[in-house]
C-alpha cells in the first residue's frame, strides 16, 4: 500500500517537474558561397597598357559649347516659326521684305559710304546686300519697302539727323532683324528705335515751345509737363546716391591687417572716381564741390548742396534734345549720373569745343597738327572704361568669391549694350 502511495506520488512529481530543452549551438556564416584562396598573379607578369589621360574640358569651354547649341536651338525655332504657309494673323508674318534707310530727298549713298557707316563685324552679310542709305534734307527716315517707321505718338516718320547716320542704319538693322510684325510690338526688341522716339519727341516739344506753338502733327493730348522736365526730374535724385560717390567704408582702426585685401575696394573706387569728377568739376560743372554719398558711415546717403544741384539742373536743362535722352539712357545703366556726363563730354556732338579745351589744358600747347596727333594717342571714355567704373564693386566681389552663371555675366554684356546705344543717340559725324 505504502509502494503505491509512494509510486503515486513519484509519478506525480514526475508530470510536475518542467521538461528540460536540449538546445545544440551551430555555426552558421553570413555568405552562402564557398570560401575561394586568392591566386594572385605574378609580380612580374606584364599587364595591358594605360589608357593616355585625356584633358579635363575647361568651364568656359563648354558654357559656350551649350550657348552655342542654345543658339542653334533657337535659329532652328525661328526658321521654322517664319516658314509656315498660312500664319494665324497677320501680326505673326513679317509684311516688309527690304529695310533701308531714306531721305527727304531721295539721294541715295554710295556702297562705300555704308561700309563705312555699318562695320561689317555689326552687320551680317545678308543685310549688307538689301541695306541701301539715302538722304532727306538734313534726316534720315528708315523704311520697311516703302513704308516709313513712323513715331508712336505723333504717328509721323521717325527722322533721325543727318548727323547721326551709325544711329539711322542701327535702326535699320534692328527692324531687319525682326522676323516677324508682332515682334516690333515689344520695345526690348527695338531699343534704339525706342530711344530714337523719345529724343524724336522731345525734339517736337523743344521747337513747339521756342516757337509757343503746339508741336505739329501731334493729336497726343499735352500735359502740363514736358518731357524734359521729366528727364531732369528722374536724372537729378542720382546726383545723391551715384555710383561713383558710394564709396565702402574704411576699415576700423582695431582690424587685423593680415585679413585686409590690397587694394581695398575703398581704394579703388577712390582711384576710379576722382579722374572723373575732376574732368567735370573743371570742364562743365566749374566750382562745383561733389561729396561722397557715404563717406560719414550711414546707409543714407547724404544729399549734395543745393547749389550743386541748382547748376546741374541748369546744365541739364540747356542739353540738345537727343543729348538729353542718351543722357538718361546711361544714367540707368550706370546708376551714375557721373559717369553719364562724361560719356556725354566724349561722345556729344555739342561737346567738341570742350573736348580740346581738356586737350589743351593737359599739356598740349602745339599747332593744330600736333593737336590732332594727341588727341589720337590719348585713349577716349567709351564704353569700356564706363561699365568698368559702375561694376567695379561687383567686380571685385565676385573676383574674391566667383560669379553666378547666367546672372553676372549676362548683366555685364546688358551693361555693355546699353552705354553703346547711348553713344549711339549722343554722338554723331559732328565731333
Amino acid at each position: 500500500m505504502n509502494c503505491i502511495i509512494s509510486g503515486q506520488c513519484c509519478k506525480a512529481q514526475l508530470t510536475a517537474r518542467p521538461l528540460q530543452r536540449v538546445t545544440t549551438f551551430t555555426r552558421r556564416h553570413l555568405h552562402a558561397s564557398s570560401a575561394v584562396a586568392a591566386n594572385p598573379a605574378s609580380v612580374t607578369r606584364p599587364g595591358p597598357p594605360p589608357t593616355a589621360p585625356l584633358p579635363a574640358a575647361s568651364q568656359y569651354g563648354q558654357r559656350l559649347d551649350r550657348r552655342r547649341r542654345q543658339a542653334e536651338l533657337i535659329k532652328k525655332g525661328q526658321e521654322k516659326r517664319t516658314e509656315t504657309a498660312k500664319p494665324a494673323s497677320s501680326l505673326k508674318k513679317r509684311f516688309w521684305k527690304d529695310v533701308h534707310v531714306q531721305t527727304e530727298q531721295g539721294m541715295i549713298l554710295s556702297r562705300g559710304y555704308l561700309d563705312s557707316a555699318l562695320p561689317t563685324s555689326l552687320c551680317p552679310a545678308t543685310f549688307r546686300t538689301i541695306l541701301t542709305v539715302t538722304l532727306i534734307d538734313g534726316a534720315y527716315i528708315v523704311h520697311l519697302d516703302t513704308r516709313p517707321v513712323r513715331n508712336a505718338m505723333t504717328k509721323s516718320p521717325l527722322q533721325i539727323p543727318s548727323s547721326k547716320p551709325q544711329l539711322a542704319t542701327a535702326i535699320a538693322l534692328e527692324w531687319d532683324l525682326l522676323t516677324s510684325a508682332q515682334q516690333a510690338l515689344r520695345p526690348h526688341l527695338i531699343p534704339l528705335t525706342s530711344i530714337a522716339s523719345r529724343a524724336y519727341d522731345l525734339a517736337l516739344q523743344d521747337a513747339a515751345a521756342a516757337t509757343s506753338k503746339p508741336p505739329p502733327e501731334s493729336s497726343a493730348p499735352q500735359s502740363s509737363t514736358t518731357i524734359r522736365d521729366d528727364i531732369i526730374k528722374t536724372l537729378l535724385p542720382y546726383l545723391d546716391t551715384d555710383t561713383l560717390l558710394c564709396w565702402a567704408p574704411p576699415p576700423p582702426r582695431d582690424a587685423d591687417t593680415t585679413l585686409q585685401v590690397v587694394p581695398s575696394l575703398r581704394e579703388l573706387q577712390i582711384a576710379t572716381a576722382e579722374p572723373i569728377i575732376s574732368y567735370l568739376t573743371s570742364s562743365i560743372w566749374p566750382g562745383v564741390h561733389l561729396d561722397p554719398g557715404l563717406d560719414s558711415g550711414s546707409i543714407i546717403p547724404a544729399q549734395q548742396p543745393p547749389e550743386t544741384r541748382d547748376i546741374v539742373r541748369g546744365w541739364l536743362a540747356g542739353l540738345d534734345a537727343w543729348e538729353l535722352v542718351g543722357l538718361e539712357r546711361a544714367v540707368l545703366a550706370g546708376k551714375s549720373l557721373c559717369l553719364g556726363a562724361r560719356l556725354l563730354c566724349e561722345w556729344g556732338e555739342s561737346f567738341a569745343d570742350v573736348r580740346k579745351k581738356a586737350l589743351l589744358n593737359g599739356g598740349s600747347s602745339a599747332g593744330a597738327k600736333e593737336e590732332e596727333e594727341m588727341e589720337m594717342k590719348m585713349k577716349r571714355f567709351g564704353i569700356e572704361e564706363a561699365a568698368t567704373a559702375c561694376s567695379l564693386e561687383v567686380a571685385w566681389q565676385t573676383g574674391r568669391w566667383g560669379e553666378v552663371e547666367d546672372t553676372h555675366d549676362v548683366e555685364k554684356e546688358d551693361v555693355r549694350r546699353q552705354f553703346g546705344s547711348a553713344i549711339l543717340v549722343m554722338g554723331g559725324t559732328n565731333m
